[in-house]
């Protein structure tokens, strides 16, 4: 696979929204052999204040002058979820290396075109599953690795948010429940963390099956999504997720059970691990990196120079993207 042959990965991000603020593009600026050459959103007067505050001296509202900038290198591609399709194949037909954002597209048949270009044209392709890097999902799968819950049984998913006001504000409006964009509701901007995780700890979903529907009816996608689920290794797995609660029933929580014990944490918020064993609990805390990306990023940075691997790639995201088609059965 083709990697850098410069020194230096030089980012062009296109879609320089609100992930690009905190959660992402700062912290390449900030990894040693990494910066961000250009940016590019369609809005000219947005990318160049983007530019502007963040230091950067080139952008573009053109995504093709981007990825053909001779200076750029790597492409970021941080818009919503129907265009990483088509910006993936742009990126790639240049030759240049891809990561982009979760969810790593609409459908799994866009990822599976997505890989099958990168491949052709010889280069690696990411997805920013960050919660691979993190230390509080690193520490749960030591714990499952050590042996701390003997061997893991099965796995349940709980996500049950309130319709809040700032949503309803949204909804006539907010991509992320608009399935032509999002290619489905918050199940895939949320669940589709939960579930990638959850391969990175027991591999690949094999068989899944749901029950999605739209019970509210206050935008397009589904509001509600039930789930069974097994992993290649055998461990078995449930999950609801429903996004019109009310305040009562707000929860983010996975658990994990095993023979000995189990491991509970959450998905969004606080970084604690939660460790239940013999009547004993244990709580490991973790403080979240300002930059939430920075640690993923950091890993590719590190395989696109050849002195490490990324453990989130287009392979694995494209999994996530099949389990969740299983589980809303879009299939």
């Amino acid at each position: 696979m083709k990697k850098i042959t410069d020194k230096t990965v030089k980012w062009g991000i296109i879609g320089v929204g609100d992930v690009c603020e905190v959660k992402s593009a700062p912290a390449m600026n900030q990894i040693a052999d990494s910066k961000i050459e250009a940016v590019m959103r369609r809005n000219a007067n947005k990318a160049a204040d983007y530019a502007e505050r963040h230091g950067i001296e080139k952008w573009y509202s053109d995504a093709d002058e981007l990825i053909n900038d001779p200076f750029v290198n790597a492409i970021y591609i941080a818009t919503p979820p129907n265009a990483h399709l088509e910006y993936t194949l742009k990126a790639a037909a240049a030759g240049k290396p891809v990561y982009v954002e979760k969810p790593m597209a609409k459908t799994h048949e866009e990822c599976k075109k997505m890989i099958r270009a990168c491949d052709e044209a010889n280069v690696p392709l990411y997805v920013a599953y960050y919660r691979r890097a993190l230390p509080n999902f690193l520490k749960v799968k030591s714990l499952i690795e050590e042996g701390a819950i003997g061997t893991v049984r099965m796995v349940e998913i709980r996500m049950h948010k309130p319709l809040t006001p700032d949503i309803i504000t949204h909804q006539d409006n907010h991509w992320r429940v608009d399935p032509e964009i999002a290619g489905g509701g918050y199940f895939y901007d949320l669940a589709s963390h939960q579930l990638d995780f959850l391969d990175f700890l027991f591999g690949p979903i094999i068989k899944a099956n749901g029950h999605s529907s739209n019970q509210a009816g206050h935008y397009k996608a589904e509001d509600i999504v039930t789930a069974n689920f097994l992993f290649e290794s055998g461990v078995h797995g449930t999950g609801s997720w429903c996004f019109t609660t009310g305040y009562d029933s707000n929860k983010d929580t996975t658990t994990i059970i095993g023979s000995e014990g189990e491991i509970e944490y959450v998905t969004f918020g606080s970084g604690n691990v939660v460790l239940r064993k013999n009547g004993e609990q244990e709580t490991f805390s973790f403080e979240m990196p300002k930059h939430i990306q920075r640690p993923l990023i950091q890993q590719i940075v590190n395989d696109l120079l050849g002195k490490g691997d990324s453990p989130s790639t287009g392979v694995s995201g494209a999994r996530t993207n099949q389990a969740m088609e299983w589980m809303t059965d879009n299939s």
